[in-house]
């Protein structure tokens, strides 16, 4: 029987975070800070994550199942924590992938060796209904915010480290902004709702920092969720992708959120099968639909960097490739942020996949010929990664793509 977090243990134990997005979970941490929890997040990233991740999940489930339960695993047996006093996070979207289902493998294998640390789930789907961990209507509201702001930071940190002259001021800022954003949350400041004062001064900071004339080569990265934005499981893209002289675009967090709660309510439409449920979902999506659109107001505004796609668009250019009913994985999101980067421009793309990630080779490297037949231009390249995929051949796939984008 695994162990349940109860209420007593939001004053005793440290919950452990895994490493997908480090500025945004930062920042939604804090959230759950301010309500009394203790969280770390993990950066432990060696081949001893992969080794434990092999020891603890069949080899034929997906990377980032491996991946997330083996920094978990690697993390406990460190010594570093005490089992007696420490939880595990993961995120459920309640669909019908691993990032509902391997909460039940990572269950499996802290039973087997660590029976006293417990599980707790980050969902906004009602599944685990007997655990303290609680998400209220105020905290989703600043997790809305969280992931708007750790949007708009990871734009224009990527943006401006790219060219920045001087080494290390785009990591300043960041830093500041991490600090000051987490200390509004808190101290449960009702100053992080001044969404246009907050990211406009974001902007300005950023903007200030002297960057280099040069032109480079921009590198669009989609693909699933975890292995889009996760350092740990793709093995640094980002970096990677700066140190060949190329500028990456990564897209919106908050794309992927609405995703989630447009697929709801959109298959209540097409199945007829409307309900209380779809229509709450509606209703969420239509406040962060008001948020973004306020936001890349605001980036149009200020004209320094490229504002976000607005997620109607990309409704409707799925629309062209692919049916909005096709909602496995990152379904009909990974054709629609393709058309999306190759219209704005960005034609070199990467595709982050987990080898054998079926519904996710469907939508990407199935759809990646209908893109280009409506892009010619467009340069795009899907990259497996998987425990027995060797970093020097996934670089090598990509340098054979920026060979072609230079030319």
């Amino acid at each position: 029987m695994s162990a349940k977090f109860t209420e007593d243990m939001i004053k005793t134990h440290t919950i452990l975070v895994p490493d997908m997005l480090p500025i945004h979970f930062k920042l939604i941490m804090s959230i759950f800070e301010a309500e009394g929890y203790k969280m770390e997040l993990l950066r432990n990233d060696s081949r001893a994550v992969v080794d434990e991740g092999l020891k603890n999940v069949h080899n034929d489930a997906c990377y980032p199942a491996l991946l997330v339960i083996g920094q978990f695993m690697d993390a406990l047996k460190s010594g570093k924590y005490d089992p007696d006093k420490t939880a595990l996070m993961i995120t459920q979207t309640g669909g019908g992938c691993r990032a509902s289902n391997y909460i039940h493998l990572l269950r499996k294998a802290v039973d087997k060796n660590f029976p006293q640390v417990p599980v707790v789930s980050l969902n906004f789907s009602g599944l685990e209904k007997d655990s303290a961990f609680k998400i209220t209507a105020g905290m989703f509201l600043k997790m809305i915010y969280a992931v708007m702001y750790g949007d708009l930071l990871m734009t224009c940190y990527n943006k401006c480290r790219t060219y920045e002259l001087n080494s290390g001021d785009a990591e300043k800022v960041l830093s500041k902004w991490e600090r000051r954003i987490g200390n509004m949350f808190r101290k449960n400041s009702k100053f992080f709702m001044k969404l246009e004062k907050i990211s406009t001064d974001i902007l300005d900071d950023f903007g200030n920092i002297r960057l280099s004339e040069e032109k480079k080569v921009r590198v669009g990265i989609v693909g699933e969720i975890y292995v889009k934005y996760s350092p740990l499981a793709n093995n640094h893209l980002e970096d990677f992708l700066i140190s060949e002289g190329c500028e990456p675009i990564v897209p919106a967090l908050l794309d992927f959120v609405m995703y989630c709660a447009s697929s709801t309510f959109n298959d209540a439409k097409i199945y007829d099968n409307g309900n209380i449920t779809a229509g709450i979902y509606y209703v969420g999506y239509e406040v962060m639909y008001h948020f973004q659109k306020k936001l890349i107001r605001i980036m149009e505004k200020h004209g320094k960097f490229e504002p976000f796609h607005d997620f109607e668009h990309l409704r409707k250019l799925a629309d062209k490739y692919i049916n909005q009913g096709v909602v496995m994985g990152e379904g009909w999101l990974i054709p629609a942020e393709m058309g999306a980067l190759s219209q704005a421009g960005i034609r070199n793309i990467i595709c982050a996949q987990p080898f054998g990630c079926l519904p996710n080779h469907i939508v990407a490297k199935g759809m990646s010929r209908a893109i280009k037949q409506d892009n010619p231009e467009a340069n795009i390249v899907a990259v497996d990664y998987d425990p027995g995929a060797t970093r020097v051949n996934q670089e090598n796939r990509i340098k054979l793509m920026l060979a072609n984008a230079k030319r």
